[in-house]
């Protein structure tokens, strides 16, 4: 079971992001409420919508 997690993780680190995923690492990127607001509205109209 090892060798799978490990291949696993491998994967992963390989893998891309999901939609989910970019939207909250930008979310996470916000340095004020405002800045996140704002994000938050860019992602409302589509910003990751072709991700």
């Amino acid at each position: 079971m090892k060798i799978k997690s490990a291949f696993s993780r491998i994967a992963d680190a390989f893998s891309t992001p999901t939609r989910e995923q970019a939207e909250n690492s930008y979310l996470e990127r916000s340095i004020s409420l405002a800045d996140l607001e704002r994000r938050q509205n860019e992602i409302a109209r589509g910003k990751f919508r072709n991700f």
